[in-house]
């Protein structure tokens, strides 16, 4: 009805708005006053109000009337609010509908958000470990105290509650959260020659793995030790071994060595599943190749297997009952049509203990985590298109491409299952600098020349040693050096295949790196590999002109599309400010250890404000094993890992300490040939 329908002005009905108040508060709180109030009320009201409206209003105790500003002002409230407790205002209070909607806060507890109402604050406070954040004006409590929280808003007499609960997927995935088995009980479990090692901010994943239940997705940034961390919660459940490990091809013998190091166990208990191979196995490992038409035996303690042989494995993996299993760079799961992700994902299911690494959980497509949390919690995560209308905006013709609900499910995540660090958020505990090996498997058809060349060095050395002239002497030491010029070359073009093969893991990653070589061959390899996948990129070698140079590298610090850096280690390693990368990757080593140093400072220097990463990807019975036998005693600070400590390499006795800037070249190296054979190196000692 409009005023005009009424015949009165705004101002008269302020007027008959104020008497009718005062005329209430007048009378006592009693039933029969609150009658008798309505019945006063009704005589005060002039004879142009409708009949209707009369008789309507006669009927209640506590009128609304709508005033000159809009609100709903509630007969029988005095603005000093000392009415009794049977007046209009409480009775609105009690019929008035509530709203309150729960949702999961970034902290991992139960948010609770609704307008300011005194009984709904005392509901709150009756909720288990609830408390009020002042600063975001939410009542918070934990994932525990959600059933009860519930309950006591449910529980608010006479009060028309709509009650915003939590989405079934969430609830279900707290849920299934809380039910697992907290074991941080079992850190006491770790050998202390791995604890002591472990960073705060690492001792904090080991224990929330436990917590967790041992099934959850260690996401921390690249270069903050998540293997090391992964074999500390493996430690604390050794009576569940033996252990499957799952990773891309590229780090088979990696993971093989770390595991050894670390958990001290024989390198015969530890196996690795190997397509090809054409090393020599130094370390002792167990190598099974898997396109033997044998049968394929795990059981090792620690069985190693890369994600493109578990389709080939499946049925034997299957029958196994591996309750360990740890899942690198689990981000190669994310393409559900994957074969890998279709035999992988069962293995993990099946598993009780679960452990996934990933540096880049993609969460910004949340899409590709799905198979990740259904390996993780198959029960809550059945039904992609439950998670893909959540979280990825709905689909188009069944491709859920969008992102949605992104801080709900991030917030999930970090809740039931994830934890994750950036090196920033770390970096006071963290080394300037650390470096670390990954040794790459070379396949036997890569390594035939290498190894011809290296049978031919050890022809001419045994006739060095029974020369009859100097003048015989001098011409065998010159083919000496031209051979060991030929091996340099060559173990570059053998390694070629598995360099690419780990910048793979390098793409996969989607951060800034720097990748140094020296021979063009593998320049243009890494160059053309990056632009095959539409990496942006930037390269600088000796036929880059100096007047591009600066132009190269401002792409490089500024945008950032641009991921990668291709460096020759000689025109690349000196005078370049690359600092937006502190990951440098080394796919050759250079006779000159100072040229390395130069190289690794490109990214280590004023200007950085990360921990620098550097990794050297290495060859057994390749030119590596003579550089490095060499070159790890001369650079700077070698052994410093992600335990924070200074350790030097354990190099002999009579090896020289002289200035990277002196260094002697291939002389260096020819006579260490002279002593010992170059393919049978000494032990390397090397601290992760």
């Amino acid at each position: 009805m409009d005023l005009d329908d009424w015949e009165l002005s705004v101002e008269e009905l302020d007027n008959l708005e104020r008497d009718a108040l005062k005329q209430i508060a007048e009378r006592n709180a009693s039933s029969s006053a609150a009658t008798t109030s309505a019945a006063s009320l009704q005589s005060t009201l002039p004879s142009a109000f409708p009949a209707a409206y009369k008789r309507e209003e006669a009927s209640s105790a506590a009128p609304t009337i709508k005033s000159s500003s809009g609100e709903d002002k509630v007969s029988g409230t005095s603005s000093a609010g000392n009415c009794g407790p049977h007046d209009g205002n409480h009775v609105k209070q009690l019929k008035e509908k509530r709203s309150v909607k729960f949702f999961l806060h970034a902290s991992g507890n139960i948010a609770a958000k609704f307008s300011y109402d005194q009984i709904l604050v005392e509901a709150c406070r009756k909720i288990p470990k609830a408390s009020w954040s002042a600063k975001e004006r939410l009542w918070m409590f934990p994932l525990s105290s959600l059933s009860i929280a519930e309950k006591v808003l449910r529980e608010i007499s006479g009060s028309n509650l709509e009650l915003e609960n939590l989405d079934p997927l969430v609830q279900r995935a707290i849920t299934a959260a809380s039910a697992m088995p907290d074991l941080r009980d079992h850190y006491e479990f770790i050998p202390n020659s791995i604890e002591s090692k472990l960073m705060p901010f690492q001792r904090e994943g080991v224990r929330f793995a436990l917590q967790h239940g041992g099934r959850i997705l260690l996401a921390d940034e690249m270069g903050l030790g998540k293997t090391l961390q992964a074999i500390a919660v493996v430690s604390c459940i050794r009576e569940s071994w033996p252990v499957l490990v799952l990773v891309p091809s590229s780090l088979r013998l990696h993971w093989a060595s770390m595991i050894q190091q670390w958990l001290n166990i024989p390198s015969s208990e530890i196996l690795v599943v190997l397509s090809q191979w054409g090393g020599s196995n130094k370390a002792g490992f167990k190598i099974v190749p898997s396109n033997t038409k044998k049968s394929v035996h795990l059981d090792g303690v620690f069985n190693i297997v890369s994600y493109d042989i578990v389709p080939k494995l499946q049925d034997l993996l299957m029958e196994s009952t591996f309750k360990v299993v740890i899942a690198d760079e689990s981000h190669f799961l994310k393409n559900a049509q994957a074969k890998r992700t279709g035999a992988s994902l069962p293995l993990l299911q099946k598993a009780q203990y679960v452990i996934l690494l990933s540096g880049t959980p993609a969460l910004s497509r949340p899409i590709e985590l799905f198979k990740q949390l259904e390996a993780l919690y198959p029960n809550v995560y059945k039904n992609v298109h439950e998670y893909g209308n959540r979280y990825c905006k709905g689909g188009i013709f069944g491709v859920y491409q969008g992102a949605s609900n992104h801080e709900e499910l991030h917030s999930l995540m970090k809740a039931t299952l994830m934890i994750r660090r950036l090196k920033k958020d770390v970096l006071s505990e963290l080394p300037q600098k650390r470096r670390q090996q990954v040794f790459l498997d070379l396949g036997e058809k890569e390594m035939r020349h290498v190894n011809s060349l290296f049978r031919e060095l050890e022809v001419i050395k045994g006739k060095y040693k029974s020369a009859q002239s100097e003048e015989e002497a001098k011409s065998l030491k010159f083919a000496e050096k031209s051979l060991i010029t030929k091996i340099y070359t060559a173990s570059a073009e053998a390694k070629i295949p598995a360099v690419l093969d780990y910048l793979g893991t390098m793409v996969e990653a989607d951060c800034k790196f720097l990748i140094f070589a020296h021979h063009q061959p593998m320049i243009e390899s890494i160059h053309n590999y990056l632009l095959k996948k539409k990496v942006g990129c930037i390269r600088i070698d000796g036929s880059t002109p100096s007047a591009l140079r600066q132009a190269l590298v401002t792409d490089f610090q500024e945008k950032e599309t641009i991921k990668a850096a291709v460096l020759s280690i000689k025109a690349g390693g000196v005078g370049l400010t690359l600092t937006a990368a502190s990951t440098v990757i080394f796919a050759e080593l250079s006779w000159t250890p100072g040229d390395l140093i130069q190289a690794e400072d490109r990214a280590h220097r004023i200007g950085q404000v990360s921990s620098v990463n550097v990794c050297y990807l290495l060859a057994n019975d390749t030119v590596d094993d003579i550089i490095w036998d060499v070159v790890q005693s001369k650079l700077e600070n070698l052994g410093q890992m992600l335990d924070g400590h200074e350790k030097s390499l354990e190099v002999s006795t009579n090896q020289s300490y002289s200035s990277p800037s002196k260094q002697k070249t291939l002389d260096s190296f020819i006579k260490r040939c002279n002593n010992s054979p170059p393919h049978e190196p000494r032990k390397k000692h090397f601290h992760q």
